[in-house]
């Protein structure tokens, strides 16, 4: 039943389009409004060329407003390549003789000396702001590689089931912070994992990649969640270890939800909640929540004397679990108020196809960015998933 289901066209797709809400731009909606139209730059000189020109062409010829075509080659090397640069530099030497003539006005051969000097001196400026381009976009391609590591996508029908994530870094140049997720196929059937670092920078990226690295093992090797959730703890107390002997005075913790899909397909499921948040499920019931259990987060089970107990509990065929970082749950309007994000899953809850992964996942994240103005201020990571009929082992 479940094959036919998931072969069965989209009955109602008009009408879950047009309720669809516009997808973001993701993190690239926080981009500078430079780095976003950077291709459109050189409209700024250009701009700024013609109205020097309208400036000297409309004023008496007591007022020498043409020495001002030396900021045009400045502009441009603060926008524009080096290329751009040298093109308007040439129009500005050009147009001045030009234009002195054309309006007869008794321009001095300083300010043409002012405009040659703007020139000249755009050109350097130009060539050293394209260098430091280039070694930006390499330290962003590290960053991306090493996002793809940590996070790496996750191929449809993953495990035997359907999921879908995102993350969105706060600080749009990092793209990478301590938010992490998986899915792992094992041969007891799918284990996905998301959390939540405590701290920021490389530090907590560190425990993030040594988390995802040690579940992405353990997952796949142990029979027994339970294993699994000791092997996680033991990974931060050793990640701690090596951060404290290179100098590093804070230990870092890490809230996480492990959850393990068994390969029968049952509507059975075991969870293991490290402290976080209780993820949300929805269906065609509505909308409910996990509960919450006992457990610390991941580095502090010495604190609370034992790990969190695993949960066994039943999950609908047709819902799927919603798992978020507190970038959503304390995501903020201009005013100060959180997202609410049961109202927001109630509001989907009946919709034709709300409960599948990708378009739940995108849809909140839209939401987010709408109560935000796209103003992110944490790390967001959002994992949904379901029991599908896609097979996989690896």
């Amino acid at each position: 039943m479940r094959a036919a289901k998931a072969n069965r066209p989209w009955q109602s797709w008009q009408s879950w389009q047009a309720w669809q809400p516009p997808a973001p731009s993701g993190p690239g909606a926080q981009l500078p409004v430079l780095v976003r139209y950077g291709h459109r730059s050189w409209l700024i000189p250009t701009v700024l060329l013609v109205a020097v020109v309208l400036v000297d062409a409309l004023t008496p010829h007591s007022f020498e407003s043409l020495s001002w075509l030396a900021l045009v080659p400045v502009v441009a090397a603060g926008l524009c390549g080096p290329a751009v640069t040298v093109a308007f530099a040439g129009l500005a030497i050009a147009a001045y003789p030009w234009l002195n003539n054309l309006w007869g006005k008794a321009h001095g051969i300083e300010d043409f000396l002012l405009v040659i000097a703007g020139c000249v001196l755009a050109l350097p400026l130009s060539v050293f702001r394209a260098r430091a381009a280039v070694y930006v976009r390499h330290l962003q391609g590290a960053a991306e590689t090493t996002r793809q590591v940590v996070l790496r996508p996750l191929p449809p029908g993953w495990g035997g089931v359907d999921s879908a994530a995102r993350y969105l870094a706060a600080d749009v140049e990092a793209r990478v912070g301590g938010d992490f997720y998986d899915v792992v196929a094992t041969p007891y059937g799918a284990r996905a994992i998301l959390g939540d670092v405590q701290g920021k920078g490389l530090p907590a990226v560190s425990i993030a990649a040594a988390l995802v690295g040690c579940f992405r093992e353990a997952a796949f090797r142990e029979a027994d969640l339970a294993t699994v959730a000791s092997r996680l703890e033991e990974r931060v107390h050793r990640q701690n270890l090596l951060s404290s002997r290179l100098g590093e005075d804070e230990e870092r913790f890490a809230t996480a939800v492990v959850v393990w899909f068994p390969e029968d397909g049952s509507e059975r499921i075991q969870l293991v909640n490290f402290g976080h948040d209780c993820p949300h499920v929805l269906g065609p019931g509505g909308v409910r929540q996990l509960p919450p259990g006992d457990g610390a987060p991941l580095g502090l089970a010495p604190l609370a004397g034992r790990l969190p107990e695993v949960q066994r509990l039943r999950l609908g065929a047709d819902e799927t679990v919603l798992i978020v970082t507190d970038g959503v749950t304390e995501a903020r309007d201009r005013q100060g108020a959180f997202f609410d994000l049961r109202a927001h899953l109630e509001s989907l809850a009946g919709l034709p196809g709300a409960a599948e992964p990708e378009r739940l996942v995108g849809a909140v994240v839209a939401a987010v960015f709408r109560h935000t103005g796209g103003r992110l201020t944490d790390d967001t990571a959002l994992l949904a998933v379901r029991n599908g009929s896609g097979a996989a082992t690896g």
